[in-house]
């Protein structure tokens, strides 16, 4: 049976989007993946996921796992659990609330206990649109941000899902980082399985071309 454009990919990448309630994981998850905002936007329930498969300008293409995770406390322990196998995430804070900016280190330490050990975090200050004719309403400033990144060794973005402000950089430059990150510690030629176990890319292709 002939493989599907997108089931054809060299890397499969967990990502993780993590962060308080309401700072727009879930908005910005489907910007990426459907070019549209959510039609009825409800708080996540436990964890969601999506995929996207990504041609990388260093060459290769990547098909993205992407996993959309609750921010509410009673979810921790579902939500945490899914970090495993994670080789990447964006940890996302409202600029405009200055509580979900400081929740980040708790939510990057969560990221490094349980996920992979080289996991690549991108610090994604979200809802830049709020602050277009009103800059009064922002409360993290950009070089806050910056220099939480830099001090953590993130990389770092400011987005808005809303009027699609650096939605798919945020995304597929993360996914290039990771990619040179795998490169770099000679392990790009594994990826996971649909179970989330670590297989080589010739085992995958196997998987990808048997039958049903």
């Amino acid at each position: 049976m002939q493989k599907n454009r997108d089931e054809e990919y060299d890397y499969l990448y967990k990502i993780v989007l993590v962060g308080e309630a309401a700072v727009g994981k879930t908005h910005l998850l489907s910007r990426y993946i459907k070019g549209t905002l959510p039609k009825n936007p409800t708080s996540t329930i436990g964890v969601e996921f999506a995929t996207r498969t990504v041609t990388l300008e260093s060459g290769g293409t990547v098909k993205a796992q992407i996993w959309d995770t609750a921010g509410q406390e009673r979810y921790r322990a579902i939500t945490s659990a899914h970090y495993r196998r994670a080789v990447g995430a964006l940890l996302v804070y409202d600029i405009t609330n200055e509580k979900t900016f400081h929740a980040a280190k708790r939510w990057m330490e969560e990221l490094r206990d349980h996920a992979e050990p080289d996991i690549v975090i991108m610090l994604v200050g979200n809802k830049v649109d709020l602050c277009n004719n009103k800059s009064e309403v922002r409360k993290v400033t950009t070089l806050e941000g910056e220099a939480f990144a830099k001090q953590n060794n993130l990389l770092f973005e400011e987005t808005s899902a809303v009027t699609v402000i650096r939605v798919r950089e945020a995304f597929e430059n993360l996914l290039q980082a990771i990619n040179s990150v795998k490169v770099r510690n000679g392990n790009a030629g594994q990826s996971m399985d649909k179970g989330g176990k670590l297989v080589a890319n010739r085992d995958i292709d196997k998987q990808s071309s048997s039958c049903c």
